[in-house]
């Protein structure tokens, strides 16, 4: 039996609609790709998949706002993480003060068009409207975090693995639940720590700017690309304690993101060779 359950992140809602509106169809969906990702990561094979994950704790139909919009056609609340996530990537807009949400929201669509091509359009119009629904709070917010909770205390796993926003979900699950225990946390292209965007509207609220480990995690790796635009900053370890690495990894700059590119690039294999069977 697997000890590895997998928490998504963004962008996965069509699988729950490819499932008939089915969570656990889509999970399965999920794990089955996981899998032959990690399959290729370990074994440098792209000749079948193992059966490395239990399950995937699957929550992107709680965050579901209808089809993803043109950035300057994005509800107020999307607009204004894109707003913020558009400082933190710096270059021509740590001084956008004045400037609208739409203008500015038109201005980083083109500025990523230009620089990494649609797929970074495409990235920005799920990351802003999801992000936005998630720390938005409310019932999204608590039933996602319960729908990773849930798995995470029913499969008993020893190590879990979160992908971008699932990396946000599971740390606030895990320390919303601290009886549930885990050997060991690894992140992957977690935007965990980006400033005005994500760090300082966690739950708990990091205490003097600086967050921690959840108490029932042992151990806590974190992976990311060197151009992962999720990713800022791409060390935890300068924002949260109880980091016991963070690897930097270079899976593709046009591909920055996926965990199709994380879990097969070979990064995580150090640490979860021990745990696969």
């Amino acid at each position: 039996m697997t000890s590895i359950v997998g928490v998504h992140g963004i962008g996965k809602y069509h699988y729950y609609e490819e499932a008939g509106g089915s969570a656990g169809g889509a999970a399965e969906a999920v794990r089955a790709k996981w899998n032959t990702y990690l399959h290729q990561g370990l074994t440098g094979r792209a000749d079948g998949a193992g059966q490395y994950f239990a399950e995937i704790a699957y929550y992107a139909h709680h965050l579901h706002g209808g089809p993803p919009k043109p950035p300057r056609q994005m509800e107020a609340p999307a607009k204004l993480v894109l707003a913020d996530w558009a400082v933190q990537l710096g270059g021509p807009f740590r001084d956008a003060a004045g400037e609208s949400l739409t203008g500015l929201a038109h201005r980083l669509a083109e500025w990523l068009l230009t620089r990494m091509g649609p797929q970074a359009v495409r990235f920005a119009q799920d990351f802003c409207p999801e992000v936005a629904a998630y720390l938005g709070g409310g019932d999204p917010r608590v039933r996602a975090r319960d729908a990773v909770a849930e798995v995470v205390r029913r499969r008993r796993p020893r190590v879990v693995v979160a992908h971008s926003l699932g990396s946000v979900v599971t740390y606030e699950a895990l320390w919303a639940h601290p009886d549930l225990s885990v050997e060991l946390l690894v992140t992957l292209g977690s935007p965990l720590g980006m400033r005005d965007v994500v760090f300082e509207r966690l739950a708990p609220v990091p205490a003097r700017g600086r967050g921690a480990r959840p108490p029932g995690v042992h151990r806590w790796i974190n992976i990311a690309d060197k151009d992962d635009i999720a990713a800022i900053p791409a060390v935890l370890a300068s924002c949260f304690d109880g980091v016991e690495r963070d690897v930097s990894c270079d899976i593709d700059w046009l591909d920055f993101h996926t965990v199709r590119n994380y879990l097969r690039c070979g990064s995580a294999n150090e640490y979860l060779k021990p745990y696969v069977t």
